[in-house]
């Protein structure tokens, strides 16, 4: 599944331009609960997905074939759906929720567009929130779709295609009716101007898109794609109003400041460019009473307040300029919440815990650049990251240690293979695609250092062996130099200044055996500008990895199938193996979730045994702090923490912080 989705504006920005549409259908429907946006649906004419849905998911003979065709009013990845077809509501909301208030949260930088499906221009934060998706996720359950957009779907046991029955209410927020015609201008339309790794991943696999009439719309897939995920992802992308489009001559490769028509509960109310985002919520929303927003979509205004960096902004928080802050910075968290209002309760710290996938914070390597083409050089690299004195002199021993793609789940490799595990990999070792020792050595964990020095001796040690049998040998002046004299260069290039003394310490790691290291804070601009395609103009960047979530599929071959090597913002490091193409092929096509877990497994030992990042951390829980006029449910889900989607404004409690002077 997506990991959450905050308001603040992430120091990756790979998934721009594709957030709504990878990852089977865990991505557009899902910037839902995760975001803090609830954009689930919600019909105005019937409290129930449909009057005509089947009660769960029904079954009939396909004609003139002898597969049966399941009706039903949502899909699951693996096994039957959680709620039936007559639910009445999510089980982690508050059907009684207050609608009113506002909410209010900061994002870094600047905008200057509100399309975050095009490379160019630097999109608002919740720019997305107008759109919705034909299904929708939750925020308990990593592989369920459930009808937004429509009544019922219909699609045969081997999910080779699938017909939606859309919802005739289903209106854009000029009050335009949606049709089928809208799906299909939304689909062709990410097919022509979508960022290329998208087009290049997805294209294939949709055979034929088809109208049947105003409401009915059939996907057939390509034969030879997996169809596993296929139903949900032509139900997961954005859909625009076909007509505003092409009245309005909007583009999707381009930036701009005007959002395209959409579907969902907020409009945009008010914006100052680089300084200030206001959304309304739609009073005459479509969705207003569908199981799936009940309890959602509850604040009147959601406002961001743009802040030149996080020192400023936290500031602004304790000054009540906004009104809700997810906090990252360990530092702060241990010292300094507790402020007046923090020690009077009108500001309440909250740690909630988070049952999601750790993020894959890492320290990648280009791969295009000749110093880091041997592994052994890759790993020496890696040796000299000290965690546990990191952790411990600067995160104040909150964070945890990183050693897989896919921490903090059992898609994580550990020990040697699982005889699962080894029937995937020998066959491309017997292809000669990887070598034998996959088969019998453990999987590499991140270094162990000492906590007492930020230089580790032993691990100093091993690094310079490795480097030394690399061919890359100290000179009298200690720098490592190849065979051609040149030396080996290790630049990184970052825009957070939190990074800063964590990035510090590891340069002077890297000085120590003889590496000529820096890292240069440089602005959001040219980091989008160095760390895209085509330029990739670093050695090594720290960033988040993808690994698809709790429920991987289709995004990882965006991010580490080689047909994405040179043109995909996921896939930075250039990372291109054939063994792991096949792999790859084997996730989209996993029939169970215990076949899918023993597939990443094997993929997270491949990668893991390249030495391809360098792991860094991941925060266990989330850290909220917001002014005490906000309700939340008793039992969160786990995969979201959900402000923007499923909490609400208490005015009494308001009137009290303005009463008592908190609040201005």
């Amino acid at each position: 599944m997506a990991a959450n989705m905050r308001v603040l504006v992430q120091d990756d920005r790979a998934a721009k331009g594709c957030a709504a549409l990878t990852g089977g259908f865990l991505a557009g429907a899902l910037l839902l609960a995760l975001s803090g946006v609830a954009r689930a649906q919600d019909p105005t004419d019937t409290p129930t997905p449909a009057p005509d849905a089947a009660p769960a998911a029904d079954a009939a003979t396909a004609p003139g074939g002898d597969q049966k065709i399941i009706v039903a009013h949502g899909i699951s990845t693996f096994g039957d759906l959680a709620l039936p077809a007559d639910f009445a509501h999510l089980p982690y909301v508050n059907p009684d929720a207050p609608k009113g208030g506002e909410i209010s949260e900061w994002a870094s930088g600047t905008f200057d567009s509100f399309n975050p499906y095009a490379i160019a221009g630097n999109a608002a934060a919740l720019s997305s929130i107008f759109y919705e998706s034909i299904l929708s996720g939750t925020a308990d359950d990593v592989s369920a779709a459930y009808c937004l957009m429509c009544t019922t779907m219909e699609y045969p046991e081997d999910r080779s295609w699938v017909i939606f029955n859309l919802r005739k209410d289903v209106t854009f927020s000029d009050g335009s009716p949606l049709t089928a015609e809208d799906v299909l201008f939304s689909h062709n339309l990410f097919m022509e101007k979508g960022i290329p790794e998208y087009r290049s991943v997805a294209g294939g696999k949709f055979q034929s898109v088809e109208v049947l009439d105003p409401y009915r719309i059939k996907f057939t897939f390509t034969p030879g794609t997996p169809f596993r995920d296929m139903p949900a992802q032509a139900g997961s992308g954005p859909i625009f109003s076909k007509k505003d489009y092409e009245e309005h001559n909007r583009d999707l490769e381009k930036s701009s400041l005007e959002p395209f028509l959409g579907t969902g509960p907020y409009v945009l109310e008010s914006m100052r460019p680089g300084q200030q985002v206001i959304f309304a919520r739609n009073p005459k929303y479509w969705g207003e009473k569908h199981p799936l927003n009940v309890g959602q979509n509850n604040f009147d205004r959601i406002r961001i307040e743009y802040f030149a960096d996080d020192n400023a902004a936290f500031e602004a928080f304790k000054a009540g300029v906004y009104t809700f802050r997810t906090e990252s910075l360990p530092k702060r968290w241990a010292q300094e919440f507790d402020f007046p209002s923090v020690k009077s309760g009108g500001v309440v710290k909250e740690t909630i815990p988070s049952g999601n996938i750790a993020g894959g914070e890492s320290i990648i390597f280009n791969l295009r650049r000749p110093q880091f083409q041997d592994p052994k050089v890759r790993e020496a690299l890696g040796l000299m990251f000290n965690f546990e004195w990191t952790n411990k002199a600067i995160f104040y021993g909150l964070f945890a240690r990183t050693n897989s793609i896919w921490e903090n789940s059992d898609m994580a490799a550990t020990g040697t293979p699982t005889p699962e595990e080894a029937a995937i990999l020998k066959p491309l070792v017997d292809e000669g695609l990887l070598p034998a020792s996959i088969l019998t050595d453990e999987v590499p964990m991140g270094s162990v250092s000492s906590e007492a020095n930020a230089l580790d001796r032993r691990n100093l040690r091993k690094a310079s062996a490795l480097l030394d049998e690399a061919g890359w040998v100290a000179g009298a002046d200690g720098i490592r130099r190849n065979a051609k004299g040149e030396p080996l260069r290790m630049d990184m290039i970052h825009t957070r200044t939190d990074l800063l003394p964590v990035m510090l310490a590891y340069v002077e790691n890297l000085k120590a055996i003889g590496v000529q290291a820096s890292f240069e804070l440089i602005d959001d601009a040219q980091l989008q500008q160095r760390a895209s395609p085509p330029s990739f103009d670093f050695d090594a960047l720290p960033t988040t990895v993808v690994n698809g979530g709790l429920e991987p599929g289709g995004v990882l071959k965006q991010a580490w199938d080689s047909i994405a090597k040179d043109n995909s913002s996921r896939n930075r490091m250039g990372y291109a193996n054939p063994a792991v193409d096949k792999i790859l092929d084997l996730v989209d096509s996993a029939s169970s979730r215990e076949e899918l877990t023993n597939v990443i497994r094997a993929l997270d030992r491949v990668l893991r045994s390249e030495y391809v990042v360098v792991p860094r951390y991941f925060k266990r829980d989330s850290w909220v702090a917001y002014y005490n006029m906000y309700d939340h449910p008793q039992n969160l889900p786990p995969y979201a923490v959900g402000e923007l989607a499923f909490w609400w404004y208490n005015p009494e409690k308001a009137d009290a912080l303005r009463a008592n002077g908190t609040l201005k």
